[in-house]
């Protein structure tokens, strides 16, 4: 009965865990919310170039003239390749295969508003999606047991106010609405959890989604005529993930047993804060110079408590992770007034701990290489784009599940990432 509860629970809790999986900044987050791509984000809380300024720092809201609309999509291709140096099969299960690329591609949109009120007052609308994971093995991988299909998408309303208090400061603050959902699977070992008197493997598979609030606010600094400082800080945001699990091809011997009833769970889980400061300084007429570094509260993931609708506890599991840094360099050279070129460079840590690695989260520290530019269609219009490469160091993993039936997974993933992203800007 323990190891078939354990099994069970591992089950269950990789799959819910899996809603915070891991995308392109640091584990899960998703950074891409601006044309600031080309800039690897460097001077996004003082940058403040257009609506995009509402994600980063809504007080940069000031700075704009006039109403502005901008639309954009970043087109994101993960790799995650996983090689296999002493993996042990599941218990009485064939091995496996090493999963393929578990990366896909995905199309990351935001959409931002800002409107005038008054010379010193500004309202702005932010929608985006702050965290975000799509990732698949093959379903005969050796790891299968911890992990399949993974998916997660978030959809964030953020309105916001900016006041001018002066020409030297502004302030900024906003509110987030923000929506998770979740697809997610792994495999079962059912001869294991029989003893053997079943045979073969079945899926678990679960949905889940929740709603909650949060809040972000900032302030800008004009320390001179061509430089200036912003700060930021945007709240973590506290769920209960709520989803129903379901198990496939159960067998008749185990058809009856509690834990392998289709129903509801729960896990508490809360998404990190961010607090950014960024510096903005306009060397002459061709050239600005940008930095950033960004604290991100990633202790807040400790242990995951999962549970079922009778409030019984299915397993706690430790995290232990830590809270990080990024820091980026950007500089960008204006050609002429309707042309510009942006380049950048960040190093992004990872919060999880090595001994706590799993396959759902193959993360590690990423250093980040970016390129792009600016192109004014009209004095009321532009196309901003850019370009990233990531460099992700490789991830060792020993995960030991032999005393659960489900194999000890013990590799080494190698990843890279690739992003595109397109934005238009339209003022009136």
């Amino acid at each position: 009965m323990k190891l078939y509860r354990s099994l069970i629970a591992m089950s269950v809790t990789s799959a819910l865990l899996a809603m915070s999986g891991n995308a392109e900044a640091a584990a899960f987050a998703l950074i891409e919310q601006s044309s600031g791509l080309g800039n690897a984000f460097a001077g996004g809380a003082a940058g403040a170039e257009d609506a995009t300024t509402i994600f980063f720092n809504p007080a940069g809201m000031s700075r704009l003239k006039g109403n502005q609309v901008t639309v954009a999509g970043s087109l994101i291709q993960p790799s995650i390749k996983f090689s296999n140096t002493g993996s042990t099969a599941a218990a009485f299960q064939p091995f496996g295969d090493n999963g393929g690329d578990a990366g896909s591609l995905v199309l990351v949109p935001n959409t931002y508003m800002v409107m005038e009120v008054e010379p010193a007052l500004r309202f702005g609308l932010g929608i985006n999606s702050p965290f975000g994971l799509q990732t698949q093995y093959d379903p005969t991988w050796v790891g299968r047991f911890q992990a399949i299909n993974s998916k997660i998408r978030t959809i964030n309303l953020n309105p916001s106010f900016s006041y001018e208090m002066n020409d030297s400061v502004s302030l900024g603050l906003g509110l987030s609405y923000q929506h998770i959902t979740g697809d997610l699977s792994n495999a079962v070992n059912y001869t294991a959890l029989s003893g053997g008197l079943a045979s073969g493997e079945g899926i678990s598979s679960m949905s889940g989604s929740d709603s909650s609030w949060g809040y972000n606010f900032g302030v800008l600094f004009n320390v001179a005529p061509d430089s200036r400082i912003g700060l930021s800080y945007r709240s973590k945001i506290k769920y209960n993930l709520n989803g129903s699990v379901s198990f496939s091809n159960v067998p008749a011997v185990l058809q009856g047993q509690a834990a392998l009833q289709n129903g509801n769970v729960s896990l508490p889980i809360s998404m990190p804060d961010m607090l950014s400061i960024s510096g903005f300084h306009q060397l002459n007429d061709k050239w600005d110079v940008m930095a950033d570094a960004s604290r991100t509260g990633w202790s807040v993931m400790q242990q995951m408590v999962v549970s079922r609708a009778n409030g019984s506890v299915l397993q706690t599991t430790p995290e232990h992770w830590t809270n990080t840094w990024r820091f980026s360099l950007g500089s960008t050279y204006h050609y002429n007034e309707q042309w510009l070129a942006r380049v950048g460079v960040a190093y992004d840590q990872t919060p999880v701990p090595a001994a706590y690695l799993t396959a759902r989260i193959p993360d590690n520290n990423r250093t980040w290489l970016t390129f792009g530019g600016q192109y004014k269609v009209s004095d009321t219009s532009k196309v901003d784009f850019g370009y990233a490469h990531l460099f992700v160091k490789d991830t060792s993993i020993a995960n030991n599940q032999t005393a659960t039936g489900a194999g000890d997974l013990v590799g080494t993933f190698s990843s890279s990432i690739n992003i595109v992203t397109v934005q238009y800007a339209y003022n009136f």
